[in-house]
C-alpha cells in the first residue's frame, strides 16, 4: 500500500506534456490587429474611404471577424500593403533632417544611374565615330571602337529610358504608400532588361528593315528609348511569341 501510494506521489510530479493544438497562434492573431490598426491609420490620415462595418468586426475581437476586417482594409488601402505602409511609416520616423536622398538610398541611386547614362549619352553623342553612318552599318558591319561607341550610345539611351520610367514610378509608389525594400531587387533587374530591350529594339529590328537608308540616329535612338521605357512589354511578346511557338511543337497531356 506504501508502494503504491509513493508510485502515485512520484506520477504526479512528472510534468504533464502539453499537445499543440493547430490553429492561429497568439502570434499571428496580435500581427494581424496590429495591420489592421496600421491601415486603418493610414486610410484616415490620407483621406481614403473605408467601409463601416470594419467598426464592429474590430469590436468583435473573433478571428474570423479580425480577418474579414482585414481584407476589407486591404482592398480599401490598395495599391498600399501592410508592408509598404510600414516601411513608409519607418522611414518617416528614421527622418531626422535627413534628405530624401539619405532616407531612401533607392532614390539615390536611381538619380545617380541617371546621372551617369546622361554622361555617357552626352560623351559618346559628341564623338565622331557615332554618326548616322556609322550605326546604319549596325553590329554586323561595325568593328573595334566605332562599335564600342555606338553600342554605349544606344544604350544609354536605353537606359535613360527606363530610369525615365523607375524615376516615375518611384514617385507616384511613395505618394500612394505602395514602396517596398524589395523594389530596389527589382529595380535593378528592371534596368538591366531595360537596356537590353533598347539594343534589341534598335539592333535587331533596324537590322531587318527593307531598306537601310531609312534606319539613321533618329530612328535608332527612339527605338533605344522604347525600348528601355517598356522594357516589360517587350518581355512580354517575345514570351508571348515563344508561347505560342511551343504550343505549335508540345501537345498538352491528356487528362487521365
Amino acid at each position: 500500500m506504501t508502494t503504491t501510494a509513493s508510485k502515485t506521489i512520484k506520477d504526479s510530479k512528472k510534468p504533464t506534456i502539453q499537445k499543440n493544438v493547430p490553429g492561429i497562434s497568439n502570434e499571428v492573431i496580435t500581427e494581424l490587429s496590429k495591420e489592421i490598426n496600421s491601415m486603418l491609420s493610414f486610410a484616415v490620415y490620407n483621406g481614403i474611404t473605408v467601409n463601416t462595418e470594419i467598426n464592429s468586426l474590430i469590436q468583435n475581437s473573433n478571428v474570423d471577424d479580425l480577418i474579414n476586417a482585414h481584407n476589407l482594409l486591404c482592398k480599401n488601402v490598395a495599391p498600399a500593403t501592410p508592408k509598404s505602409i510600414e516601411f513608409t511609416k519607418k522611414l518617416n520616423q528614421e527622418s531626422d533632417g535627413k534628405s530624401i536622398f539619405n532616407k531612401l538610398p533607392l532614390l539615390r541611386n536611381l538619380v545617380l544611374l541617371s546621372v551617369f547614362f546622361l554622361i555617357a549619352y552626352i560623351a559618346t553623342g559628341m564623338s565622331a565615330e557615332v554618326n548616322n553612318d556609322s550605326l546604319d552599318k549596325g553590329m554586323m558591319n561595325n568593328s573595334g571602337l566605332p562599335l564600342l561607341l555606338n553600342i554605349v550610345y544606344l544604350g544609354s539611351v536605353a537606359g535613360l529610358g527606363v530610369l525615365f520610367f523607375l524615376l516615375k514610378d518611384v514617385s507616384a509608389s511613395l505618394k500612394k504608400g505602395a514602396l517596398i525594400p524589395e523594389n530596389s531587387i527589382g529595380y535593378l533587374s528592371q534596368i538591366i532588361l531595360g537596356v537590353i530591350a533598347g539594343l534589341i529594339m534598335s539592333e535587331i529590328i533596324s537590322f531587318y528593315t527593307t531598306d537601310p537608308k531609312q534606319i539613321n540616329l533618329f530612328n535608332k535612338s527612339i527605338l533605344a528609348l522604347v525600348g528601355g521605357f517598356s522594357s516589360d512589354a517587350i518581355f512580354s511578346i517575345l514570351q508571348g511569341i515563344i508561347n505560342r511557338i511551343k504550343n505549335i511543337f508540345v501537345t498538352p497531356n491528356p487528362i487521365s
